[in-house]
């Protein structure tokens, strides 16, 4: 096969180790002498890899025991309603900072069970440059929460600084969990789903306090009540089996790199090659964000015309590199650089990007 650089935003590039290993796998897992798409869920060889992934991340991520860990379906686009639906009352309102178009889909959604609010938001003639700085989101002190989303795909945004709130802080971390070190103890609830740093679409991850749990409503569905999956493990019906057993797969080759400092610095570097290009004293490549909200996960970009723009798209294609068609609300170019995006991919781009300017 011929080399491929995969800038996809998801579902995106994953570890070739991760990929390996469910080829060597796929027709006999653990001895079984069967696929893990054939296992019952609730068998053993199952169960083991389910509570695996579960386990590594706790560890990577320094889950504390007073939190629940969820693995869900519906993507994040499903908990834009259930977390309000879990988690505010008609009567109360919720604080929702607007960073781009994710945020604006959560905040919309939640306005069908409460009545969330603007804290902040940087939107500027229909477009997001930044992330607001802390003093610049206005908190509600009887919020029922504070919800934000820390990398925005679309907009190339990213929170680097989390804001201090009395209320649980809740972020929607699709694109951009285990790309560091985190904090879980700052958060009242995580969710992200899984195709852009954790594995192939179809499970969500659910990282919430147990208190917030209990404390949710009951006048709602069982299934989207969080208590319901915390009480059987997230097994209460057939959970996305493979999804979860290539979780399992991406966290052992996380935690094998070294865990969330190291994946970390490579990030950091990938970021830096990329955003080196794109400052060169040039009006030729065009970053918009402000350089301190800048995303380490997804790079966008502007060329002078949208012409040019096609041209240096089809030119890297032609070399192998894939994805790098900016989101089509935005436009231009945009490389998606998660976890398993190498850092060999990242560099090849920037010499591409030199070379095309000439």
């Amino acid at each position: 096969m011929a080399p491929i650089h995969n800038f996809n935003p998801g579902p995106a590039v994953l570890p070739l180790p991760a990929l390996t290993r469910a080829r060597d796998e796929f027709l006999d897992v653990a001895g079984s002498g069967m696929s893990i798409m054939e296992h019952s869920h609730r068998a053993k060889v199952y169960e083991g890899i389910h509570n695996e992934a579960i386990a590594l991340l706790r560890e990577l991520c320094a889950i504390p025991g007073d939190y629940e860990v969820l693995l869900l379906q519906g993507g994040a686009s499903q908990q834009f309603a259930v977390v309000p639906m879990n988690l505010l009352d008609r009567d109360k309102s919720a604080d929702y900072v607007v960073t781009g178009t994710w945020s604006q889909k959560a905040l919309k959604e939640a306005r069908c069970f409460g009545r969330p609010r603007v804290a902040a938001t940087t939107e500027v003639d229909g477009k997001f440059y930044r992330v607001p700085s802390p003093d610049e989101i206005d908190l509600d002190p009887d919020a029922a929460y504070v919800h934000i989303t820390t990398n925005n795909t679309i907009a190339g945004t990213q929170f680097h600084e989390f804001p201090q709130t009395s209320a649980p802080l809740v972020a929607d971390m699709s694109s951009d969990i285990m790309s560091g070190p985190l904090d879980v103890t700052r958060f009242g609830l995580i969710y992200a789903g899984a195709q852009k740093n954790l594995g192939p679409s179809g499970v969500t991850v659910v990282i919430v306090r147990k208190d917030l749990v209990e404390a949710g409503r009951r006048d709602i569905p069982a299934f989207f009540q969080y208590r319901t999956h915390a009480a059987d493990n997230s097994l209460s019906n057939t959970p996305p089996t493979f999804a979860i057993y290539m979780l399992r797969n991406v966290l052992s080759w996380l935690k094998e790199q070294g865990g969330l400092p190291a994946i970390a610095a490579r990030n950091h570097e990938k970021a830096r090659l990329l955003y080196d290009v794109l400052d060169e004293r040039s009006d030729f490549y065009v970053c918009r964000v402000e350089k301190r909200s800048r995303s380490s996960m997804n790079v966008v970009f502007n060329l002078p015309t949208p012409e040019l723009e096609a041209e240096c798209i089809s030119a890297a294609q032609q070399l192998g590199m894939v994805g790098l068609k900016g989101h089509r609300l935005v436009g231009g170019l945009r490389a998606s650089i998660y976890n398993a995006c190498p850092q060999e991919s990242v560099a090849a781009l920037a010499d591409f990007l030199r070379s095309f300017k000439k």
